[in-house]
């Protein structure tokens, strides 16, 4: 690499004030020590407690929706939010193969198919044009459902996700899920903090699903959350997480097959911490993306991804998209010999051996971005 790499990694090593910059750090002080100590002091430190309820209500809150049910991750998250769809066994669930393998894996989990579909260079997401013309060629509606003609299973649902981020082109996916009538099951994993005109992103279709793992932008340690406004189904998915047990003040009553999903108190504890200080890491998430557009003005054939005009990004995850000219391999392996941490985007769902039989449409754009996106430290800092 050349002189300007070299300036670019001494800059970026500057911005931190460190020799070694991780990819994603997550940001603590007193707050959050605070509220997990209050929470150890209580004894109230797993599944039940003061700080799940309030954390629960803060997110709602937040993101604007009526519930938010907290649970262990974002992967079970999924698993619950699909279920509560009615997405079933032998169903078809369409999905990026642009995504982490948690969507594909909660699809697994209720014995459906991924069904993998491409997404535009505009927001990294689901691409919709593209998909309404694939499903008038391969799915035909009957009896107010959708059927794939080629394997003849009921396509149940589609789960755009919102990658690094970027909200997807809602208004379109909408519109597509009501004319074949395919249930809307957001995957906002990465995307708390981010708006699609002026709306939150996981409040569009009838479930979401979000994630708060270390490396997000609000953490609470491992974990996640449903968010919907139907409160029976809210209802639902509290008592499934629950282990489906039945409220009693000694009985262990359980009235189906139930999942040992709720969030711990201290983990509800530490992200309590961290909701009250969003506003401050979007802040200072956009900061960052106006020091890196600094530094990659004047390197060729470099691109820095940025929200569409429609959309405001959390900005999750800095996103770089690297020429024709440049081997994506050696400009990590460059990146991390130099203490830079920096990563690929995932392998596409499709490549990965346990999915290689699903259905999916062509991924030209899918097979593209996996060759030329790099993500560079995305920590948030304090000023430009």
């Amino acid at each position: 690499m050349n002189k300007q790499w070299m300036e670019l990694v001494e800059s970026i090593k500057q911005l931190y004030g460190k020799d070694f910059v991780a990819l994603h750090e997550p940001t603590f002080n007193e707050k959050e020590v605070e509220y997990v100590t209050d929470c150890v002091k209580t004894g109230w430190v797993s599944s039940v407690g003061s700080y799940v309820t309030r954390f629960e209500e803060s997110l709602a809150k937040f993101v604007g929706v009526k519930r938010a049910v907290a649970v262990v991750n974002g992967t079970a998250a999924l698993h619950i939010a699909l279920k509560v769809a009615g997405v079933e066994a032998n169903d078809e669930v369409l999905m990026p193969s642009l995504t982490f393998i948690a969507t594909a894996n909660a699809v697994s989990y209720l014995q459906a198919i991924p069904h993998f579909i491409d997404v535009n260079m505009e927001t990294l997401g689901v691409n919709p044009m593209e998909l309404e013309t694939y499903l008038e060629e391969v799915a035909e509606l009957r009896q107010g459902e959708l059927y794939n003609k080629q394997t003849n299973r009921r396509i149940k649902a589609l789960v755009p996700m919102h990658t690094f981020g970027h909200p997807c082109m809602m208004d379109e996916l909408v519109v597509l899920c009501d004319k074949y009538k395919l249930v809307l099951v957001e995957d906002a994993a990465e995307s708390l903090g981010s708006f699609y005109k002026g709306k939150h992103t996981g409040t569009f279709g009838k479930v979401s699903a979000m994630s708060f793992n270390g490396n997000k932008i609000v953490t609470t340690g491992g974990g996640g959350a449903i968010l919907t406004d139907d409160e029976t189904l809210a209802d639902n998915v509290k008592h499934l997480t629950t282990t489906a047990k039945v409220p009693h003040r000694w009985e262990f009553i359980h009235d189906e097959i139930g999942f040992n999903y709720r969030m711990p108190n201290i983990n509800a504890a530490l992200g309590c911490a961290q909701l009250d200080k969003m506003q401050e890491f979007i802040t200072r998430k956009r900061n960052l993306v106006r020091s890196y557009e600094k530094m990659f003005e004047n390197i060729e054939g470099v691109q820095l991804f940025k929200e569409p005009a429609y959309t405001q990004s959390n900005y999750w995850l800095q996103t770089v998209l690297l020429d024709e000219s440049y081997n994506r391999d050696e400009v990590l392996d460059f990146f991390n010999k130099q203490g830079v941490m920096s990563r690929p985007i995932w392998t596409p769902m499709h490549e990965l051996k346990m999915f290689q039989q699903c259905p999916k449409m062509d991924l030209l754009v899918t097979e593209k971005l996996k060759k030329n996106i790099i993500n560079i430290p995305s920590t948030p800092i304090s000023e430009v």
